[in-house]
């Protein structure tokens, strides 16, 4: 029997096969249904109402109204380094990882010869466990006995103190962040393999330069690429945690995580001290979960807000650039 068969007007047929197909729709849906709501719906509901209580993990939750976040935005002094951290990470480290895995992806596709090996090579960091990269990573730039600066020595340059520096701490994540670039960067090469050449054929007949060709040939034909590296990327250095952590505990010479002592949190001198950490100390460590709950609920509408305000800022300029061309 065909649905025209089944038309409005056979009545209860109809309608018995409609609910039919909704229930096997809701059937096949259900798992993921499922999954959303115990990992993502329910956990975000509690945290809100957590976020208003004090808890201790040990006794009953207590409303106690607004409190957590006066506390957050007004009295709690780590807060605004921790932020003011992240904020820096998420302004520097993201372009500075997306444009250095954007430039080694448009070296590779020029590449004729040895494509699979460089590719590789580029890839293998990014498959390092975040810990045992981040302490490799420590161990190379230690000031007295790491090789790069003794390659520095050895050339008459200075020779820095990187993670044992609050001024250098930072950059050396970044750096960090920029040598596990090869995730994103074959994200980028994917995009860039699947712009249409016949566009970069055209554009050369007429004359553009390779800048030219760029903007408006490579780019809007990657802005979706763009805007999905860059919105998890913002996601991903707001909740910057591990390398953090591990750096500033292997650079100060105490094997401890999360916070650990006062030396090691956010060594050398609170410059690694992130948003995300502070959050897991104070819930974890101090046992204040609903002030972290509270932390948690600004860092997800501010991870939100960013979102949206990517997605339209990048819609904008790519109606922009559809114009120009």
């Amino acid at each position: 029997m065909t649905v025209a068969a089944l038309a409005p007007s056979a009545g209860p047929a109809y309608r018995r096969y409609r609910r039919r197909e909704r229930l096997t729709v809701l059937a096949l849906l259900a798992p993921w249904l499922g999954g959303l709501l115990i990992f993502f719906i329910y956990p975000l509901i509690a945290t809100v109402y957590l976020s208003f209580t004090h808890y201790d993990l040990l006794s009953a939750p207590v409303w106690i109204g607004f409190s957590n976040y006066v506390f957050l935005f007004t009295k709690d002094p780590k807060v605004v380094q921790a932020a003011t951290n992240t904020i820096w990470l998420v302004l520097i480290l993201v372009p500075a990882r997306m444009l250095f895995a954007l430039s080694v992806a448009s070296l590779l596709i020029r590449l004729r010869a040895g494509v699979g090996l460089f590719r590789t090579s580029y890839f293998l960091p990014s498959l390092v466990p975040p810990v045992a990269g981040t302490i490799a990573f420590v161990f190379l730039f230690n000031p007295a006995t790491g090789p790069v600066n003794r390659f520095l020595g050895a050339l008459g340059l200075p020779q820095p103190l990187w993670f044992n520096d609050p001024a250098l701490s930072k950059p050396s994540l970044v750096l960090l962040g920029m040598w596990m670039v090869g995730d994103i960067m074959v994200i980028f090469l994917a995009g860039l393999l699947d712009v249409p050449k016949e566009q970069y054929e055209a554009a050369a007949l007429d004359g553009v330069g390779p800048t030219q060709r760029f903007r408006y040939v490579t780019l809007p034909n990657i802005s979706p690429v763009l805007m999905f590296v860059g919105v998890t990327g913002v996601i991903a250095a707001l909740q910057y945690f591990t390398e953090a952590v591990v750096a500033a505990a292997t650079a100060s010479g105490q094997a401890t995580t999360g916070g650990g002592t006062a030396s090691v949190l956010g060594y050398p001198e609170g410059s690694t001290l992130t948003y995300a950490q502070w959050l897991y100390v104070m819930g974890f460590k101090n046992y204040y979960l609903g002030y972290a709950s509270a932390m948690a609920v600004v860092m997800f509408v501010v991870s939100l807000g960013v979102t949206i305000i990517l997605l339209r800022r990048s819609g904008t300029l790519l109606g922009a650039e559809v114009k120009a061309s």
